[in-house]
């Protein structure tokens, strides 16, 4: 590979990681996309100049797949993909370093360790949590490959593809001559570790079908422009189309209504507390008077005022000694007014939320249509328990539904059916949305669990639980769907405990940074002493 400038082979990667990628019909080329990348760090350059191709490859499977964010924020699509690209780049340098000192078979299981690690992290809410490039998202459109994330967790797909990776890249031999001689014994190996979880999977997916519950859920994608919802004196004739949508499709077995997120919307917000005196939800009261068994689930921006600071987030209303803290929420509502309140818990980095250290940049981030200091989060998972019903929600509002771990905590809290609302209409007709519909379909199948998605401007769909798509809605159209809902009790072993995998890769990470630390200082004393 030394014929071949490192500059083209770190582009070829970053093309073949965006070649693979949902909505591309071209999944199985994530097996060879880190091919290239090898091959660079083979050529015994500086770890600088390794850490340049590194980035290259980065950032443009970043700016191809994740472009779209520019349609919502410019500075957070800036500032997701330069700084999702640097944070990538850090595994690919611990095995640099690694592999540098311990030799092949270390570095190289080094890097899967690290590359798993990184994921775990950025899995969890830190301020610049951004796992739209998980590795394991990967096979989304292909959920009869990968039946077995109900054990694993998305994390097994990176596993899959890391170790594939590694182990094609290790079947060729380009020591003797610039022609590759293949090593046919592990080239076998590696098509048998691509088939055997494929098969495993097919395996997995054959059963019988259930009859289908009596009762029925009602999704509904009532198709508002986001840019014209926040219009001032649109929110009457937005309920009343959602009320319509929604009257369209209800029966006498329907329990469960879905609206989007941020449905609810007015200018100055909707306080949580006094929604039953809030004269423009009347309609509301009123639809929800003539189905007395429906309970209607619906995204709301919302706030509530206290006589102190309830948090960080908690604002001064001028002129008075009172707080409040605004949310983007989810709300369950019969005629009497609001049952139970959930608040988004993972906030869109550069969008909705910024960390502590990079609050000098709200003025900026806000000025181009960010929110980066408004929402305050929900920590705990609360289940929203539908009175009368059978069903237990898990609620998702947007970006939350790509988060494997932190849906399926809902789960071991009873919830039997995801809720997913969002307004991917932000994006614009890109891949974002049809990306994101197809991440529920991963939840689906780690939880064992049936999901529902009422998406503003679409996809709006049912998906069970081996992660087909039912009544899938297009893009751009008003529509409801009424929809036999499953509501599973059983649980997967990924529930039940967790991202396995993921846990004992960061454990395994933390013995080889330990390792390193104790290799260096013994080099170091022999060093000393031997001068």
């Amino acid at each position: 590979m030394k014929k071949i400038h490192p500059v083209l082979l770190s582009i070829l990667s970053g093309l073949l990681l965006f070649a693979a990628w949902p909505m591309s019909p071209l999944t199985l080329l994530i097996f060879v996309a880190w091919i290239p990348l090898l091959f660079i760090e083979q050529q015994g350059l500086s770890k600088l100049a390794f850490f340049f191709y590194c980035y290259l490859t980065l950032f443009i499977w970043n700016v191809s797949t994740t472009w779209w964010i520019w349609n919502a924020s410019a500075p957070g699509a800036v500032g997701a993909i330069l700084a999702n690209s640097l944070l990538m780049t850090i595994p690919w340098l611990g095995f640099y370093s690694t592999k540098k000192r311990f030799g092949n078979r270390i570095g190289y299981l080094s890097l899967i360790v690290y590359w798993l690690t990184f994921e775990y992290i950025h899995l969890h809410d830190w301020g610049l949590s951004w796992p739209w490039l998980t590795l394991g998202n990967v096979f989304a459109t292909h959920t009869e490959w990968i039946q077995w994330y109900s054990i694993t967790g998305s994390s097994g797909g990176t596993l899959w593809v890391m170790a594939v990776n590694v182990l094609l890249f290790k079947s060729i031999d380009a020591a003797e001559s610039a022609v590759f001689k293949m090593r046919w014994k592990k080239l076998m190996g590696a098509f048998t570790v691509i088939l055997l979880p494929m098969f495993f999977s097919l395996v997995m997916s054959i059963h019988m079908a259930l009859p289908p519950p009596k009762e029925n859920m009602v999704i509904v994608q009532p198709n508002i422009d986001p840019y014209e919802k926040i219009a001032t004196g649109s929110f009457e004739a937005q309920l009343q189309k959602l009320i319509s949508l929604s009257e369209q499709q209800t029966d006498s077995n329907t329990q469960v209504i879905i609206w989007p997120e941020t449905a609810l919307y007015m200018e100055n917000g909707i306080e949580e507390n006094k929604m039953k005196e809030n004269y423009f939800l009347n309609p509301l009261w009123g639809f929800l008077k003539r189905h007395p068994q429906v309970k209607l689930f619906t995204g709301i921006e919302s706030y509530r005022v206290f006589d102190s600071k309830t948090s960080v987030n908690a604002r001064p209303i001028t002129g008075t000694n009172f707080f409040f803290e605004s949310y983007n929420g989810s709300v369950l509502l019969d005629s009497s007014g609001p049952l139970q309140f959930y608040h988004k818990s993972m906030l869109v980095p550069g969008v909705e939320t910024l960390p502590w250290f990079l609050h000098f940049l709200d003025h900026w981030f806000e000025k181009f249509g960010g929110t980066t200091a408004g929402y305050t989060k929900q920590k705990d998972r609360s289940v929203i328990d539908i009175p009368n019903s059978e069903y237990k929600i898990a609620p998702a509002i947007c970006y939350e539904s790509i988060y494997g771990e932190f849906m399926s905590e809902y789960f071991r809290k009873g919830a039997n059916v995801i809720a997913i609302i969002t307004n991917d209409g932000w994006w614009g007709n890109t891949p974002g949305y049809q990306q994101h519909m197809n991440y529920a379909r991963l939840r689906a199948v780690e939880t064992g669990h049936w999901v529902v998605r009422s998406a503003n401007t679409g996809i709006s769909c049912v998906i069970n639980e081996y992660g087909i798509i039912q009544d899938q809605q297009h893009w751009n159209k008003a529509a409801a769907i009424r929809h036999q809902v499953h509501h599973k009790t059983t649980s997967t072993f990924f529930v039940k405990f967790g991202d396995v995998i993921s846990k004992a890769a960061f454990l395994l990470c933390a013995l080889l940074l330990l390792w390193t630390i104790f290799y260096v200082i013994r080099k170091k004393q022999h060093h000393e002493k031997t001068n």
